[in-house]
């Protein structure tokens, strides 16, 4: 199964839907909370999450390689789907 990271904001609603459909389909994947990570930590998520594709805002989830900006379950099953 590829490898699933969640980055989310703590406070945020769509962040904890997102991880609600990872749980709900026992689908194994980390979170990363951005506004817990010191400074350094918060500019290396960022580069990341805009070298993936995404625009910067939360959550975004990366599925191997790819990025899922927001809650979107159909690009979620579409993502793990792809060998």
């Amino acid at each position: 199964m590829k490898k699933v990271t969640i980055y989310a904001m703590s406070t945020c609603l769509w962040c904890r839907k997102t991880k609600k459909y990872f749980e709900e389909n026992k689908i194994p994947f980390e979170t990363v909370d951005y506004d817990k990570q010191d400074d350094a930590r918060q500019e290396e998520m960022m580069k990341e999450m805009k070298g993936a594709g995404c625009t910067g805002s939360f959550p975004f989830t990366r599925i191997g390689g790819a990025c899922v900006q927001g809650y979107n379950p159909e690009e979620f099953e579409k993502l793990l789907k792809n060998k």
